[in-house]
């Protein structure tokens, strides 16, 4: 499954893709049509790819709803750079979490504000989304920013871990607050 913006093409994880992830990068960057940096993958995401590896093992309908991957368009060539998704498909309130991260020679270019616009826009596609949330840190204005930009509202603080979650809400399935940036 492939999703597009302006600059990058965003392509679902697999079992297949994560396990090649995890143990082969050169097969990873078969599998994606990109060139794959040494630095991948993020620290941020490293430690869950077993994680999401069993998902996919045990959830295999849940593509979509777990990880993405960010290529760059608009570079000497196509260059995953940031990764993207859910923890899972919609909960019975209709809530997704989602979460992203982008690889420091990639941040600071928009990259994450239009991997987080891309891929919200997708999962409101679905009827059974209400609303996309996400949590960061007090100690991460980029990310906050990134979310500010897309529309999202904080929603809770929680100062004793200096987490701030923030919510983006669907209408009907339909993005209501979304400021666009890409096509669509």
């Amino acid at each position: 499954m492939q999703e597009g913006s302006r600059r990058l093409r965003l392509v679902s994880a697999t079992e297949e893709s994560v396990r090649a992830e995890i143990e082969d990068a050169a097969a990873l960057g078969r599998l994606l049509d990109a060139e794959i940096p040494v630095d991948w993958p993020p620290e941020s995401v490293r430690d869950a790819l077993p994680l999401f590896l069993a998902r996919h093992r045990s959830h295999p309908e849940w593509t979509g709803w777990l990880g993405w991957y960010a290529i760059r368009l608009d570079l000497h060539a196509d260059v995953l750079c940031g990764s993207v998704g859910f923890k899972g498909p919609p909960d019975a309130d209709g809530m997704v979490e989602i979460g992203y991260s982008v690889l420091p020679a990639h941040q600071g270019a928009g990259v994450a504000t239009e991997m987080v616009e891309t891929l919200v826009r997708w999962a409101c596609r679905d009827g059974g989304v209400l609303c996309v949330e996400a949590e960061t840190t007090t100690d991460n204005p980029a990310s906050v920013r990134v979310l500010e930009r897309t529309g999202f509202v904080a929603a809770r603080t929680d100062t004793a871990r200096g987490a701030l979650r923030f919510r983006f809400v669907a209408s009907r399935g339909r993005p209501e607050r979304m400021k666009w940036a890409a096509t669509g």
